[in-house]
């Protein structure tokens, strides 16, 4: 726990509607494959519950990405908030493909 930081304010944020998303998974596509209701896959997507680390690593492993692509103590940053082409050299920062 950190400093000064009550427990009760502990946060996990996460990617799991991004992910599912990404590949075209309903919540209850993935609540079948890990095993649990389809309503609890809405209660982490909004962060109204704290997946058990068994379920955490389950995540990660359908994903098939490391736990912490999925999950973090910090917010994620927005999508649009970084810009393209930033460090291509090319001075672009355009959002298109």
């Amino acid at each position: 726990m950190e400093k000064g930081r009550p427990i009760s304010a502990e946060r996990v944020y996460n990617r799991i509607s991004v992910l599912r998303a990404e590949r075209g998974v309903s919540r209850r596509q993935l609540a079948e494959a890990l095993g649990v209701h389809y309503q609890t896959v809405g209660y982490l997507e909004r962060g109204e519950y704290s997946p058990s680390l068994h379920l955490a690593l389950r995540l990660a492993q359908y994903f098939e990405v490391p736990v912490e692509v999925v999950f973090s103590t910090e917010p994620f940053p927005r999508i649009g908030s970084q810009q393209v082409g930033q460090g291509a050299g090319d001075g672009s920062t355009s959002t298109r493909a």
